[in-house]
């Protein structure tokens, strides 16, 4: 996926934007997301006159902008995904009920 998003920024001669820029991009993004949800779970009816929108939509709005930075940033997200998981896994194993019933090991 990062590869395709960095095939389509090297089209335009503009490429990446600095990073405070993509940050100011993805809080947008973020907020767009946060409305959406908002109109479909939450308590704030959308206008009569606004057009439907999508959570999914804005998902992968999000997804987009935060590969943008990744690789604006030199960061694989792949790996860096692999690093958190393991973090959470080994960090939060117990957090929560366990569906097994399981307390500790």
């Amino acid at each position: 996926m990062q590869q395709a998003v960095d095939e389509y920024i090297s089209q335009f001669k503009a490429g990446y934007f600095p990073p405070l820029s993509q940050l100011a991009r993805l809080t947008e993004e973020v907020g767009e997301l946060a409305r959406e949800i908002n109109h479909n779970y939450g308590d704030k009816q959308k206008k009569h006159d606004e057009l439907p929108g999508s959570v999914q939509e804005e998902l992968g709005d999000v997804m987009i902008v935060l590969m943008i930075m990744a690789n604006s940033l030199d960061i694989d997200l792949t790996e860096t995904f692999e690093q958190n998981m393991a973090k959470f896994n080994q960090r939060d194993h117990y957090r929560f009920e366990r569906k097994d019933g399981k307390t500790h090991d």
